[in-house]
């Protein structure tokens, strides 16, 4: 971590607690009764003034004074922003007119100063102080948390998302690699951060950072110190692995001279009150440019991920579209007793990758692009869907979200922004010629019947489970509106583009 900016950020809250003091405000002073109104009026006054100093304190009482507030404060405080610190509905009619009348660049910017709300300027205002930063991030994270309930707080929302694009814009964002030396206040949040694969304790933690095959990188802002706001946990291996407790289980395992592949095996934002903010791009891009730098021996560039919502998919594909899988399939996933049978799962995995290809490619998003989220995210930074993996991941939440599957996305740094075009202009889904096929081949298996042999009839017949609903008969396929574009034809690509 960069130890001179912490310390700077430090004593700049020092001094502006020690202002505080000798002016008679000290931190957590006051009644909770009046934290609402004494907020209210901070921030009127602070959009009032002038001065520099003052609106630093300023600012700074009025963060403290939220932190105070309870839920339902809360909610009134933002009601008050989005009501009392709108945009002036007169002015921008005054400001449109004239510029109707004359426009030249002069009325046009008056025209943009009227249409912004006022609450971005107080926004701006309360960001002053030391800290303000990653206050405001917290604000946003509450709001984050009852604006489905609320949605009339969603022009809110959109100025806090519009500062943040510029506040957390690319240039300001730190890459800084994360091992078993990194302080442990850091190495802390990595703990709780972690949104994929649960860290279980230190032990756990120093098994994914500090083995020779292990490598760990965040970014930061250095307007909220030690606060990391998204990292990316790296595997080195020899090939493409396809099982998560495999890849966990064996650090340590590979030589760095040894690796050829890169794994980005958990990805994970840190902060609620960014969501919206992409990272993830720049992150993964700018990791695989280190990783290129140090090790030179590396050729691939994948992910182990997985895919949240295939099974919430599959469930309602069969329960209200009428999509027909086998007795076989529909027994196993049911009662989740394929994890010790591999007879059962070479059985099962045709059928279930397949489905599984066919909803990454075909099923599609209200927006046009592919349904998994995960699946847009990759994909829209320039990755190909490169391999289906069954089982791999056979912990209790990858077998609730995905029936224990996983997929790997494939980074080519010189395909990323081809990759990314085609996925951007025509949401296509880039794929190896493997996935494609299975995807094509779901169509095939909703055509065959849907029997299982006598061996198998009567092996689940004479199963104490054998009792379960059996899946409808009538089968209907979703719909697939766009083609896949394989990865390895070129030519359903646009051309490449220089990085």
């Amino acid at each position: 971590m960069n130890i001179n900016l912490s310390f700077l950020q430090d004593l700049l809250t020092h001094v502006g607690q020690r202002a505080r003091q000798q002016v008679g405000l000290s931190p957590g002073a006051g009644n909770e009764d009046t934290a609402l109104a004494r907020l209210t009026e901070s921030c009127h006054n602070l959009t009032e003034s002038s001065g520099e100093a003052s609106r630093i304190m300023m600012a700074q009482r009025a963060l403290e004074d939220y932190q105070q507030l309870d839920h339902e404060q809360r909610l009134a405080f933002f009601h008050v922003l989005a009501e009392h610190y709108a945009a002036d509905e007169a002015r921008i009619h005054a400001a449109y007119a004239a510029y109707r009348e004359s426009p030249d660049n002069a009325n046009l910017s008056t025209l943009f100063a009227a249409s912004e709300p006022r609450r971005q300027s107080l926004l701006r205002r309360l960001n002053l102080c030391p800290g303000g930063t990653y206050e405001i991030v917290r604000m946003r994270a509450d709001l984050l948390k009852i604006i489905k309930q609320h949605p009339e707080l969603k022009p809110l929302d959109a100025d806090f998302a519009h500062l943040f694009a510029s506040w957390f814009n690319r240039g300001f964002l730190m890459l800084e690699a994360i091992d078993w030396n990194t302080p442990a206040a850091v190495l802390e949040k990595i703990i709780r951060y972690e949104a994929v694969h649960a860290i279980q304790d230190w032990s756990d933690l120093r098994g994914r950072l500090d083995p020779e095959d292990r490598r760990c990188y965040a970014f930061f802002h250095p307007a909220i110190g030690d606060e990391p706001l998204i990292f990316v946990e790296v595997a080195l291996c020899k090939g493409v692995p396809n099982n998560i407790q495999h890849l966990l289980a064996n650090s340590g395992q590979t030589t760095e001279r040894e690796a050829d592949t890169a794994v980005f095996y958990s990805i994970s934002n840190c902060q609620k009150g960014l969501k919206g903010i992409s990272f993830g791009n720049f992150l993964i891009k700018q990791v695989v440019q280190e990783l290129q730098r140090e090790l030179p021996n590396l050729s691939r560039f994948v992910t182990l991920s997985p895919v949240p919502g295939f099974s919430q998919w599959l469930e309602r594909a069969r329960d209200e579209e009428g999509l027909e899988v086998s007795d076989l399939l529909a027994h196993h996933l049911q009662h989740d007793d394929w994890m010790n049978d591999e007879e059962a799962q070479q059985k099962m995995a045709p059928e279930l990758r397949a489905l599984a290809a066919h909803y990454l490619v075909n099923v599609k998003h209200r927006s046009g692009q592919p349904m998994d989220p995960v699946a847009r995210f990759h994909l829209g930074n320039g990755a190909s869907l490169h391999r289906l993996n069954w089982p791999g991941d056979t912990s209790p939440n990858g077998r609730q979200q995905a029936h224990g599957l996983m997929v790997n996305y494939l980074y080519e740094p010189h395909r990323i922004e081809q990759n990314h075009e085609a996925f951007s202009r025509n949401d296509s889904v880039v794929c190896s010629s493997e996935v494609k096929k299975e995807s094509k081949a779901n169509k095939e298996l909703a055509k065959a019947p849907k029997r299982e042999t006598k061996k198998e009839t009567d092996s689940l017949s004479s199963s104490p489970l054998s009792n379960s609903p059996q899946t409808p008969k009538a089968a209907k396929q979703p719909p697939a509106p766009k083609p896949a574009a394989d990865a390895n034809d070129s030519k359903q690509a646009p051309e490449s583009l220089e990085e």
